[in-house]
């Protein structure tokens, strides 16, 4: 049993990885700038969290297309502030001091980079953020008593149809999103190659999420996430051309740093 998770976990590192570079290279080798309409309730009050999901994609989207594998990672983890603030906020959530301590890590990191990264882009940035608010607002939408009767799968399958059809209307306004005549045949052929690749993957991503989610506790697939990022930062320079400095690099460890003692926070909390 104990080798099936641990197999389980591999897998959804793999895809993980995998997926990630798939949708950089989508996004800005092969220069695809808009969300991929891959992605995609028929429930009404789950709409909030459908527009906070489709906000997610495409501000990510268009972050990760301009932003480094790592740099993202750091924005993106950011979002855990927020979910945090707004916790505390609604909630009156008490959180332990490793938790505290995990959060300013992760703060501190994601406004220092963009100070110290010599590759700055504040277009990349810009979304990024926005993405980092979208993910921390529909964590904090998931936890809501009143749609703790849908499954993870239940609520991905709303969130993606409903992005189709969302991103599928305003494909028109922001221009041809297939753009066949667009490239020349080679350029082409690979452009559709990695968009179907990408939608494969992140459709294997999440089915394999859900899977892991359904078999492990919760603090588990947090670390088995934590290592699939890990795996991902450390293996991106070999693939995408990246310019760290030496402040930057510490933003970075700083900010992995903190994402390890949140998962360890909660597996602490879990335990108790």
């Amino acid at each position: 049993m104990t080798v099936n998770r641990y197999a389980l976990g591999l897998v959804f590192c793999c895809f993980y990885v995998v997926s990630y570079f798939t949708n950089k290279y989508v996004l800005s080798v092969l220069k695809f700038t808009y969300p991929t309409l891959f992605q995609g309730a028929v429930v009404l009050s789950w709409l909030p969290g459908s527009l906070l999901f489709v906000g997610n994609i495409y501000a990510g989207s268009r972050a990760l297309s301009r932003l480094p594998i790592p740099m993202f990672f750091t924005l993106h983890n950011a979002s855990e502030v927020v979910t945090h603030m707004t916790s505390r906020l609604t909630h009156k959530e008490h959180a332990s001091w490793t938790k505290l301590l995990s959060v300013s890590l992760l703060l501190a990191s994601a406004v220092s980079l963009p100070l110290v990264d010599p590759q700055f882009d504040p277009g990349g940035y810009f979304w990024a953020v926005i993405h980092c608010l979208c993910v921390g607002a529909y964590r904090v939408f998931q936890k809501l008593p009143k749609y703790s009767h849908l499954s993870d799968l239940e609520q991905q399958c709303i969130n993606y149809i409903f992005s189709v059809l969302l991103l599928a209307v305003a494909a028109h306004p922001t221009g041809d999103l297939f753009g066949v005549f667009e490239f020349p045949f080679l350029q082409s052929y690979r452009f559709h190659s990695g968009c179907c690749a990408s939608a494969l993957l992140g459709f294997f991503l999440l089915l394999t999420a859900v899977k892991l989610k359904s078999g492990l506790p919760l603090e588990h697939c947090a670390s088995w996430l934590f290592l699939a990022k890990i795996l991902a930062a450390c293996l991106s320079p070999f693939v995408f051309d990246i310019v760290v400095s030496k402040s930057a690099l510490c933003c970075l460890l700083v900010n992995f740093a903190g994402e390890g003692l949140l998962v360890y926070s909660e597996y602490n909390a879990a335990s108790r």
